[in-house]
């Protein structure tokens, strides 16, 4: 008889094409998975992998059988999180996905409320490029994602949840510079520093500046807003800074920041989820939950 074990296994073989990081990913002894591939081929009595040392080849029928694997493993976690609607808002495990550039700034607020009003939800958390947490959610291995909207995937759906200006970070001795005349003339001729490729705040930057193909030979590509705000203050570049980021990242002694008078940049940060999921309550609450805990920052901000 055909196990979920088994569909989870080959779904997540024919994702990596690779034994151990299949295993791996599995929490399983690479001989512990692959005899259960060998008796899923058994039971369903075709070919579903050439072997070929660690790597291996899924088979035209492998193939097949890997895309219905993929939609009955979801179809079960939607089973699980109908289940779950029924316990009450935002109760049992919630796998959320946040980008690099909003989970130090964030997360630990929205842990503390979800701790103080849903004791009961168990908030598995994992932080990475924006790319990537697309790909897990429409998978079905992540629930929702905290990230910068849009998201051009039909099978996903967005809730926004507030704007988050851009300021320009400039060496505080150099700060003098900028007032007057027009920032956008002004930044052309700095060094722009920026995260690596991958990283949807650096297409954001250059989308911006309007002069990727002059700036992007020049800049810096990072793997931290740390790395960048410290050669900020260094006097090695400028860089289009998040304000969510702002008061974490800032050495206000090294660093000035210099706001747009008008029309600013911005990024929206929003949560988004599958189209098909039935958690779509819970979302909506945890979203309501980060837009009060923003809610205060940008009051004191007026203040």
């Amino acid at each position: 008889m055909v196990t979920l074990r088994q569909l989870r296994y080959f779904e997540t073989l024919a994702r990596t094409r690779h034994f151990g990081m299949a295993a791996d990913q599995c929490a399983v002894t690479q001989p512990a998975l692959s005899m259960q591939i060998k008796e899923l081929e058994r039971e369903l009595g075709i070919e579903l992998v050439e072997r070929r040392g660690n790597s291996v080849a899924i088979t035209p029928a492998g193939q097949e059988i890997a895309q219905r694997a993929e939609a009955i493993l979801n179809q079960v976690r939607e089973l699980s999180d109908y289940a779950h609607q029924h316990q009450g808002v935002l109760t049992g495990p919630l796998r959320l996905g946040i980008i690099p550039s909003i989970a130090p700034y964030l997360l630990p607020a929205i842990l503390t409320e979800v701790g103080r009003r849903y004791p009961t939800l168990d908030l598995q958390i994992r932080e990475t490029q924006t790319g990537v947490l697309v790909e897990e959610l429409v998978r079905g291995d992540l629930d929702a994602a905290l990230l910068a909207l849009p998201i051009p995937q039909p099978q996903v759906e967005t809730m926004a949840l507030f704007d988050d200006r851009f300021l320009i970070a400039v060496q505080s001795e150099a700060a003098k510079g900028w007032s007057g005349g027009d920032l956008r003339t002004r930044m052309e001729r700095e060094r722009l520093l920026l995260l690596e490729e991958g990283h949807c705040l650096r297409d954001q930057a250059l989308q911006f500046c309007h002069f990727a193909n002059m700036q992007a030979r020049k800049a810096l590509g990072a793997a931290s807003l740390t790395t960048i705000m410290q050669m900020v203050a260094a006097g090695h570049g400028i860089t289009l800074l998040p304000e969510l980021c702002a008061q974490t990242e800032v050495d206000r002694q090294r660093v000035a920041l210099i706001e747009f008078p008008d029309d600013a940049p911005m990024r929206k940060v929003g949560l988004a989820w599958r189209r098909s999921s039935t958690r779509k309550g819970d979302f909506r609450a945890l979203g309501d939950l980060i837009r009060a805990i923003k809610q205060p920052d940008e009051e004191a901000e007026r203040g």
